[in-house]
């Protein structure tokens, strides 16, 4: 863990393009915002930069960002993406304590393809951001970023998970690789499987079969939450299913502009 102080939250490490999670430090709490009308990447960054300053928060304060693109990458396309996307990023000085990081990116990240829209460029559909708590709590306040099948969460082809598989069988063990990524991420921030609020599958394949075995009895009493369902793809090409979540107090919808 990496605190990050100028946005109020620690990071678990991930790299240069995104954390693997994020925790609000003492005294602050997570606020998501879902876009009721997703905006393009650059337009929404302008927008949440605005909203922030608003706010009386700092631009670092931005410390999630679920993103939707209009078509899987290659991986390849994916890093291309995501050096524009972290250009962006600085141009909003949201990265502006990178270099105090390691040069880690502090904010968590998913990013899929959904196949119930029709995008021609990258959209985000909803972001998080830390603000001072008003009141006292002892709720944790988290997000944790998407992750598909790879082994080792390593953005490589050959650490796909049965690639190239998408039998039942397939489906529930990329499933549960998935499920112990996302339970060794709760495990570094610090929380656990009770204090996540919501938790988000993106696949294009029946996960019924597995629903209640692999992902809601190792949920435990998050589980009586349920899970949301997106019809999507992950980012890249050749993944099949992922997931992320969150523990948060303040959930709202709202029109950036």
């Amino acid at each position: 863990m990496i605190e990050h102080a100028s946005g109020n939250y620690a990071i678990q490490r991930g790299g240069a393009t995104y954390s693997c999670g994020v925790r609000a430090l003492q005294g602050y709490e997570i606020h998501h915002i879902t876009l009721t009308r997703p905006l393009p990447l650059a337009a929404a960054l302008e927008a949440i930069a605005t909203h922030l300053a608003s706010s009386g928060r700092p631009p670092q304060a931005l410390c999630g960002l679920e993103l939707r693109c209009p078509a899987p990458y290659s991986f390849e396309g994916f890093a291309a993406f995501n050096e524009q996307y972290c250009q962006l990023l600085r141009k909003h000085h949201m990265l502006s304590d990178a270099q105090d990081l390691n040069h880690q990116n502090p904010i968590a990240r998913t990013n899929v393809f959904p196949l119930a829209e029709s995008l021609t460029e990258q959209t985000v559909y909803a972001f998080s951001y830390t603000r001072p708590i008003t009141g006292t709590s002892a709720q944790p306040s988290f997000v944790i970023s998407g992750a598909g099948e790879l082994r080792e969460s390593a953005l490589d082809k050959a650490a796909i998970v049965r690639r190239g598989e998408t039998s039942a069988d397939a489906m529930e063990e990329k499933a549960a690789c998935v499920m112990d990524i996302m339970e060794s991420r709760l495990n570094a921030l610090g929380v656990h499987w009770s204090d996540v609020t919501a938790a988000n599958i993106y696949t294009a394949h029946d996960i019924t079969p597995f629903l209640k075995t692999v992902i809601l009895d190792r949920m435990g009493s998050a589980g009586r939450l349920g899970v949301h369902w997106h019809l999507s793809r992950p980012p890249v090409a050749s993944i099949e299913f992922e997931m992320d979540m969150r523990g948060v107090r303040r959930e709202s919808y709202e029109a950036l502009l």
